[in-house]
């Protein structure tokens, strides 16, 4: 961002010597000043989030376009996945079947449950016949051996019958576990159809528009890109030198791409935890405090984040300080050190080293030349 967007004016400096000189004179100057951090970023919509395919295919329909309002749950596009269709619909035949073998007139369950019946009856004859020998035996009108046959055929006919009732409920606990099996099934090609239907998770506007009808998506490509119709904020970049200067509730000066002549003020309502490997920074929200008339999410912008003030500072012009942080003293043979705060492209904040009272000379005259002039200064980072 340009200096001007957080500048303290200066008053003019008074430079010793005519422009024909290969060296200009200074004394420092008091001025209080403000120090911020600069961080470039986008405008962003509240909330915003990727609608993606859920299934491979064709896109048949896209009942969407840029700009548009959406309600949560409304289908905005439709995938061509024959293989889920074909899925959903024979888990429902074989659910139906699964559910028909459960009836009472499933052949199946007829058949288990008549040889329950007839074992029943076979069983009631053979106990009665036993009850008759007994008797007999008793009388001995019968041999013993003649008794023993009757009570083995009349044990045969008890374990038939309780296998034929063992065999029932086997039949019929398979047949429920097949309907439960199947419509579990069903249920899952029903949602992987389903899927084919691409629908508004949350609602809200459509911001970006990434494919079109006829276009071959996979699962997990964007189709669109949905965020808050009302709210907008400044996602910017803050580099790891200066994320630690930033606190919630600071104020910032915003600038849009679109209109660097007007200035919104905003606060930092955020500071996102993770940090961004792909533009080495961190990422913060700047929630605007004026009202902002320009809402396309996506436009660059440019913002100054205010994070001090010094009262009464001691200011040199920045072609005063040499690389290796030194300013040479008029009078004096060695470069003398200094201690510095704030650097901007036109102004330095020094901390010690020198008073308001030294005379610094330099031979960078081409560097910041601005005589009897006021300056506006940035003090940013």
């Amino acid at each position: 961002m340009k200096a001007q967007l957080i500048s303290i004016i200066l008053t003019a400096l008074t430079v010793l010597g005519s422009c024909s000189k290969k060296s200009e004179e200074t004394k420092p100057i008091r001025k209080d000043v403000t120090e911020t951090v600069f961080a470039s970023g986008v405008l962003e919509a509240n909330g915003t989030y990727n609608l993606t395919a859920k299934a491979e295919g064709y896109l048949l329909q896209v009942n969407f376009k840029e700009g548009d309002l959406v309600n949560e749950g409304d289908v905005l596009a439709m995938v061509d996945n024959k293989e889920s269709r074909f899925n959903s619909e024979s888990s429902t035949q074989l659910y139906n079947i699964a559910q028909s073998n459960l009836s009472s007139n499933a052949p199946a369950l007829s058949q288990a449950r008549n040889s329950v019946v007839l074992a029943r009856q076979s069983l009631l004859q053979d106990s009665l016949q036993l009850i008759r020998y007994k008797k007999l035996l008793e009388t001995k009108s019968v041999s013993v051996v003649d008794f023993e046959n009757i009570e083995l055929k009349f044990k045969t006919s008890l374990a038939n019958y309780e296998n034929a009732k063992e065999a029932y409920k086997l039949q019929k606990q398979q047949a429920e576990q097949s309907v439960i099996n199947n419509k579990a099934l069903k249920e899952v090609n029903r949602l992987m159809y389903g899927n084919n239907e691409i629908r508004a998770i949350v609602s809200g506007k459509i911001y970006e528009k990434r494919k079109q009808k006829g276009d071959f998506v996979r699962k997990g490509d964007v189709i669109a890109v949905i965020g808050d119709a009302s709210y907008l904020y400044a996602k910017v970049n803050v580099d790891e030198s200066n994320i630690g200067k930033i606190k919630i509730g600071q104020e910032s000066l915003i600038q849009l791409n679109t209109n660097k002549d007007k200035v919104y003020k905003a606060k930092v309502g955020e500071i996102f935890p993770a940090f961004d490997e792909a533009s080495q920074s961190f990422y913060c929200k700047l929630i605007f405090t004026d009202s902002l008339d320009f809402k396309i999410s996506g436009t660059q912008l440019q913002s100054n984040i205010i994070v001090g003030y010094q009262k009464n500072a001691l200011l040199i012009p920045r072609n005063y300080l040499n690389l290796d942080g030194t300013v040479q003293i008029k009078g004096e043979k060695e470069p003398t050190k200094v201690v510095t705060h704030f650097v901007s492209s036109f102004w330095v904040q020094v901390v010690s080293g020198i008073t308001e009272n030294t005379i610094l000379i330099t031979e960078n005259v081409s560097g910041n030349k601005m005589e009897q002039s006021e300056v506006g200064a940035s003090m940013q980072r």
